[in-house]
């Protein structure tokens, strides 16, 4: 989403602000890791009615440690502390058909709030270098705004939906971005909630949010929905697409509101030493685009280091 600011001055300030919140947020999501790293399997006393299950993020004794962790990272709300670094290269971007790269580091951390409720805090900060969208204007690199997202989500199986996992709460988004042509500025927000099923070999489900900017000129009003679907094989491999769909409502036409890609790809969760990682890739054509905005095709590529809960 690109957009042009009319007001510098008051920008600046709203991304200083924006600055200053997220290194509060990366602070306060960053301490629990260090404390959580001893506890071990068991440590918790759920009461009656709650039941582990494949893909929560926690290996237990007798589990296959692959296949519980290649669930768990397709799982948005497990119990799972990870360090993502994904990597989006985007081709045919803007007016001048340049190449456009966003990796986004995204931390993931989840707090256990009672026996019976888990909270699943995801930022996502966007590392930009976009192309030039006329003749004579330099490639801008810098930071995008910051996505903050926490859900709240039931460890007790008599919360779910039948056999189905969810997760609301809200999303944020942080006025970091370096330059305007990176992000809108402004700070926004809405509602953030996911649902999956995890079956046999299968991990099907959908993430929703729709964020409102309330500061600036109001210029934020964006829908984002990511199905994921995944068919997980044994050793940690797995098959996997997760297209990103984005509706922008304040677009200027309504032929440039939505972005549909279509596609998919693969990854395997494996041991680096005694690190678990998750090694995937993706590529996604758009289907539906903005026009004069593209891209036309995305190339995913994603390193995640995972630190489940227990391992020694």
């Amino acid at each position: 989403m690109q957009m042009i600011n009319d007001t510098p001055g008051t920008s600046s300030s709203i991304r200083r602000r924006g600055l200053t919140a997220l290194w509060l947020v990366l602070v306060l999501t960053a301490a629990p890791m260090a404390v959580r790293a001893d506890k071990v399997p068991g440590y918790e006393k759920y009461e009656e009615g709650y039941e582990g299950y494949l893909g929560d993020g926690i290996p237990k004794q007798g589990e296959d440690e692959e296949a519980e962790l290649a669930r768990a990272v397709q799982n948005p709300i497990a119990d799972l502390i990870s360090l993502p670094f994904q990597n989006n290269t985007n081709f045919n971007f803007g007016p001048l058909e340049g190449t456009q790269n966003v990796l986004n580091i995204q931390p993931v951390i989840p707090f256990d709030l009672t026996e019976k409720w888990l909270m699943v805090t995801r930022t996502i900060l966007p590392v930009v270098s976009q192309p030039a969208f006329w003749s004579g204007q330099d490639r801008e690199f810098g930071l995008g705004d910051t996505l903050f997202s926490a859900f709240f989500s039931p460890k007790d199986r008599s919360l779910w939906l039948g056999k189905w996992l969810w997760g609301a709460g809200p999303a944020i988004l942080v006025p970091t971005s370096t330059d305007d042509r990176l992000g809108a500025g402004e700070w926004a927000a809405g509602p953030s909630v996911v649902i999956l099923t995890m079956r046999g070999r299968w991990v099907i489900g959908s993430l929703f949010s729709n964020v409102w900017s309330f500061t600036g000129d109001n210029r934020v009003n964006l829908f984002t929905w990511q199905p994921f679907v995944n068919y997980n094989f044994d050793h940690g491999w797995y098959l996997s697409s997760s297209p990103v769909i984005t509706a922008n409502w304040k677009a200027d036409n309504s032929d440039d509101t939505w972005t549909v890609p279509v596609g998919g790809g693969f990854g395997r969760v494996f041991l680096l030493g005694r690190q678990p990682i998750n090694a995937s890739f993706q590529a996604f054509y758009n289907a539906v685009k903005p026009d004069n905005i593209g891209p036309d095709w995305t190339i995913r590529f994603t390193i995640q280091f995972l630190f489940p809960r227990g391992r020694t």
